[in-house]
């Protein structure tokens, strides 16, 4: 049996190789309790060597800098596609949307088939362009309303007050929101002026979908959107955390049958 600092370096070592790994193949591997391995996880992370998420844990994450919007979008690609695909299967002919700034609905313009007369709002840049692709491609008809604000490079969106105030006048269907993290509690994100955003986008709203991948879960960022509470639906790649309690909204796991 490896020692403590063998097995620190055997999980560094399959992190070098894959991008996630999961706590349960671990502790077979290494002949331990998932405990045990827990707890190292645990270790590894308060010397900012990796980033534990449910169930396993990932590369190093910094939890109080966001990432630049083009290097956030290669982290955990696959599964922000298949969130993306599902989000997009909630939205209906002639909805007004809300879509914040995020690297997995900024997706749901690509995955979006078959809906007239939708109206798009929305602050990120990336979202406004590929929504227009898919006018223009005649996969939906409608139109695309971009929110007026300073442009914000780095994560290709607009914010500020007059973003804010702008958006006030709006009443949407549905809201599709993203977060820097999510706790059983609230939803954060890094910025303060975009999570300003996505609160007033889901105060505007009948329906309010948070859009999160694994990574992010029992995570906090800078800033609180607001309460999970204020949540209508979560879609994610996996179930909800057995620990966080019965609530209002609805979990949505990708991997779910749905017809």
């Amino acid at each position: 049996m490896l020692s403590k600092d063998e097995r620190h370096q055997f999980i560094l070592s399959q992190l070098d190789i894959h991008d996630k790994i999961l706590v349960i193949d671990l502790a077979k591997s290494q002949n331990v309790t998932p405990e045990t391995i827990r707890r190292d996880l645990a270790d590894l992370e308060m010397n900012e060597q990796l980033t534990r998420i449910h169930g396993g844990a990932v590369p190093f994450i910094p939890t109080q800098k966001e990432m630049v919007y083009e290097r956030k979008m290669s982290l955990n690609y696959e599964a922000k596609l298949k969130i993306a695909k599902r989000a997009s299967e909630f939205i209906q002919h002639g909805d007004t949307i809300a879509v914040d700034v995020g690297t997995t609905t900024v997706h749901i313009a690509d995955m979006i088939e078959d809906i007239r007369s939708l109206t798009i709002v929305t602050n990120s840049l990336s979202a406004a362009l590929r929504f227009n692709v898919a006018i223009e491609e005649k996969r939906i008809s409608g139109k695309v309303i971009m929110l007026p604000g300073v442009t914000h490079p780095d994560q290709s969106s607009v914010k500020g007050s007059y973003t804010v105030d702008f958006l006030k006048r709006f009443h949407f269907n549905r809201a599709f929101i993203s977060c820097g993290g999510v706790t059983k509690d609230a939803v954060y994100d890094f910025d303060m002026d975009e999570s300003l955003v996505s609160e007033v986008m889901i105060q505007h709203s009948q329906e309010a979908i948070l859009l999160t991948d694994s990574l992010k879960l029992n995570k906090k960022s800078t800033f609180e959107i607001g309460p999970l509470s204020t949540i209508t639906k979560v879609i994610c790649d996996e179930e909800k955390p057995f620990d966080w309690p019965e609530s209002g909204y609805e979990w949505v796991s990708i991997n779910d049958l749905h017809e």
